[in-house]
């Protein structure tokens, strides 16, 4: 269960951690009187979705005037998929370096982990693996004094900020300890005045733990396509390439993302149109895709249950109603099989027989491969 950033550093700030000064913002009015109150401000969008500052979901103001107006424009807006409903109005911070901490779970080592880096402020991804601390934590023992200054003697850090430091990281591993999270992670963690503020957070919990917590409270995750396509019925997950793709059942869905990525391709996301859909749910999953404005669509059904006529009546559907304006590449096998791609040739759709022949020939046609 992902927390909003405003909750996360709520929960921060309970164990001693610092944060800047900040206001939950629901309207523009509240923003007006949010940046009266503590002076310029960031204003930040509450999405439970990463690269928020490039994508326009942060913006600086320096009056009351200019955060109402930046609200107006901000609240409503979508962001990557996701509906700003609220914003943050956190005070400006003069930030001298910024840091990386976070503590997490290694599933493959059964620990929990503990990374730092003076590379903070980008995508844990991007930093060079020299540049990142590393240490596992003994369970049966926890985060003691030692293993913070171990850390910060790691990383290079002296005087003030060390023993700071070295404080924080015992404070995050209670927080991940106590509160059951599978993720506490402050970027970054700045420098300002010669001190440590936790500038942006991000806390998942387990959700299989969410009963033990009344105090936290229960977000419903999902972008707004991810939340059209659970409304149909249907399971999917938002990914970050340009080929959109729809399967009958989560292994046949898989192994499309699976086949994607082979030939050099980038899935968009994980549809799985299940294993009886009729008509209507699929071409409303179908038409989702499309708003999706991806290079190329692919559909790759093999029929059991599944009526390859359905699936066609439910592409042609799609195609005379709203337009399928990218590539679309189909793949058709199983029962009716041989009505389901008559009707599609009769409206100029060709079907492939093969996986890997229509992965391959989507990854072409949306210019990527190897």
């Amino acid at each position: 269960m992902k927390q909003y950033e405003y909750l996360a550093k709520q929960i921060l700030a309970a164990y001693g951690i610092p944060i800047p000064a900040g206001r939950v913002v629901d309207n523009p009015l509240q923003a007006y009187q949010a940046v009266e109150a503590i002076g310029p401000a960031a204003l930040k969008a509450q999405v439970l979705v990463g690269g928020r500052g490039k994508a326009g979901g942060i913006k600086f103001a320096t009056t009351p005037e200019e955060a109402q107006k930046l609200a107006q424009d901000m609240l409503g807006m979508n962001l990557k998929g996701y509906i700003v409903e609220r914003l943050y109005a956190e005070g400006k911070l003069n930030i001298e370096q910024e840091l990386y901490v976070s503590v997490t779970t290694d599933r493959n080592a059964k620990a929990p982990l503990v990374m730092a880096s003076l590379a903070g402020g980008m995508e844990i991804e991007d930093v060079a693996d020299e540049q990142i601390v590393r240490r596992y934590v003994d369970p049966r023992v926890g985060v003691m004094p030692y293993f913070g200054r171990e850390m910060a003697s790691a990383l290079g850090l002296t005087g003030t900020i060390f023993k700071e430091f070295a404080d924080l990281i015992v404070k995050l591993y209670t927080i991940y300890h106590e509160k059951d999270a599978e993720l506490v992670e402050i970027n970054p963690l700045a420098v300002v005045n010669g001190h440590l503020v936790a500038a942006d957070a991000r806390l998942n919990i387990d959700d299989s733990a969410m009963f033990r917590h009344p105090e936290i409270e229960a977000i419903e995750e999902g972008s707004e396509l991810e939340k059209k396509v659970h409304e149909i019925g249907l399971a999917y997950v938002e990914l970050d390439g340009d080929i959109a793709v729809m399967a009958n059942g989560a292994g046949m869905a898989m192994a499309t993302l699976d086949a994607i990525e082979f030939f050099g391709g980038k899935p968009a996301n994980f549809l799985d149109a299940g294993g009886g859909a009729s008509v209507e749910p699929t071409a409303q999953a179908l038409g989702v895709l499309v708003s999706m404005e991806p290079k190329v669509i692919f559909v790759n059904i093999f029929g059991g249950i599944t009526r390859c006529d359905d699936v066609a009546r439910a592409i042609l559907q799609v195609k005379e109603t709203i337009g399928i304006p990218v590539p679309l590449v189909v793949r058709l096998v199983g029962t009716n099989e041989a009505e389901g791609v008559r009707m599609l040739a009769d409206s100029g759709i060709a079907a492939y027989s093969e996986m890997a022949e229509a992965a391959e020939e989507a990854v072409k046609l949306a210019g990527e491969g190897r």
